[in-house]
């Protein structure tokens, strides 16, 4: 039986035996960087995903980027040219959304564990916010009270479904996220007693899937699951959005997501829904979809040793900037992400090597036992795939080294 290998890269092309991110073959860029370890998105990459994204699914279905994928601020801007929502999950991702001029009332603000602060600038500055529960009703409708201000509220709905074969489930079962299905209709009447008419719904079952037909499934259960509520609660939705769910490999076996069947699937539902709400915003929110394959994290080899047998690669990049590659963000058995030597992507000779970082731990793994070119000091690791959940979702305090540098070229 073959071992699995990892899903082809060939998003960035190589020349001249190197990397080319953004045009640029990836020594200069480091050059023009000033430092390694950096993380490096490449723009034109972006646009093409959005592009093809738009090409494949229904017209006049709403593509939203989730910011938390990847909230560097040049990368927001970027999106808020291409996207037609921006979806944030705290105050600070609202203030980097706010800071691209993006239509406020296209900005949706998520998340479980909205603070007071994070309510009241969200209702002054007239993005919708996704209402996770009852309680938290009451503090909008109280805060909107205080301001004078009509709030744009939508319902997020904890389904009473999940997004099958995905590598985050959101919804079905017990969740700290948004509302039971069955008690959004008691929700609504809370609000309506405030004064304050629902815009729509938010269902989000999952994340991370490449199986076209469990996304498929998630969204025919998210449309019936809309109508019903539509109709439970008597009202009319404006909005509704259904997440995406849509992944990217990142394992060897793994193969990318095939949108034609999802493009059917959605092409099917939409004139049914329409023509029962009328003209409803529908929208997809994505994040890792749209960015993810579009990364590169780059350190550079401070020394190559040799320990019983086994080479190891020793860099100057680690768990501390990228934890999910490490394994540590997620994964129950470790994985590599795919990885090379970016500016020896046409050596012939190849070992068997462990890429480690400068950490005093051995949980800094960035490659575990990989088929590698022969590297040595100087070299060039690049972990693909790390567009989306890198920087920001690593422990950047660790040991006190310093953070990466993030470029958008």
């Amino acid at each position: 039986m073959n071992k699995p290998v990892h899903a082809p890269q060939n998003q960035f092309p190589v020349a001249g035996g190197e990397l080319q991110i953004g045009g640029m073959p990836l020594s200069r860029l480091a050059e023009r960087v000033g430092a390694t370890p950096f993380y490096a998105y490449d723009r034109a990459l972006v646009k093409a995903r959005m592009a093809q994204l738009r090409a494949a699914l229904p017209a006049g279905l709403k593509l939203h980027y989730s910011i938390k994928a990847n909230p560097m601020p040049a990368m927001v801007q970027l999106m808020a040219g291409l996207a037609d929502g921006l979806d944030v999950a705290s105050g600070g991702e609202l203030s980097t959304a706010l800071d691209t001029g993006f239509d406020p009332a296209d900005i949706s603000f998520a998340g479980p564990g909205k603070s007071m602060a994070e309510i009241r600038r969200a209702i002054a500055a007239g993005v919708c916010i996704n209402a996770e529960s009852a309680a938290e009703v009451e503090r909008i409708a109280h805060q909107a009270k205080e301001l004078g201000l009509a709030p744009r509220v939508v319902l997020r709905v904890n389904p009473d479904f999940e997004l099958k074969a995905s590598g985050m489930r959101m919804g079905g079962g017990a969740k700290p996220f948004g509302i039971d299905a069955e008690r959004v209709p008691e929700v609504v009447a809370q609000l309506r007693r405030h004064g304050i008419e629902p815009l729509g719904l938010h269902i989000f079952a999952g994340s991370q899937s490449l199986k076209a037909e469990a996304v498929v499934e998630a969204h025919a259960s998210g449309f019936a699951l809309a109508l019903r509520l539509a109709e439970d609660c008597a009202f009319l939705p404006r909005m509704l959005n259904l997440g995406a769910g849509f992944g990217i490999p990142y394992f060897p076996g793994e193969a990318a997501l095939d949108l034609a069947p999802v493009a059917a699937g959605l092409a099917a539902w939409l004139p049914r829904v329409r023509e029962r709400l009328g003209d409803v915003r529908v929208s997809l929110e994505s994040g890792r979809y749209l960015v993810g394959e579009a990364g590169v994290y780059v350190a550079r080899v401070l020394e190559r040793k040799e320990s019983r047998g086994q080479v190891f690669l020793v860099t100057d990049g680690g768990l501390h900037h990228h934890l999910a590659a490490s394994g540590n963000f997620g994964q129950v058995i470790r994985k590599n992400y795919p990885v090379a030597i970016g500016n020896r992507m046409d050596a012939q000779a190849r070992e068997s090597v462990t890429v480690v970082g400068p950490l005093c731990t051995p949980l800094d793994m960035l490659a575990e036992r990989m088929e590698l070119p022969q590297a040595d000091s100087g070299d060039l690791v690049v972990v693909f795939q790390s567009g989306a959940y890198g920087l920001s979702a690593s422990p950047t305090a660790f040991l006190g080294h310093p953070a990466p540098a993030e470029v958008l070229v």
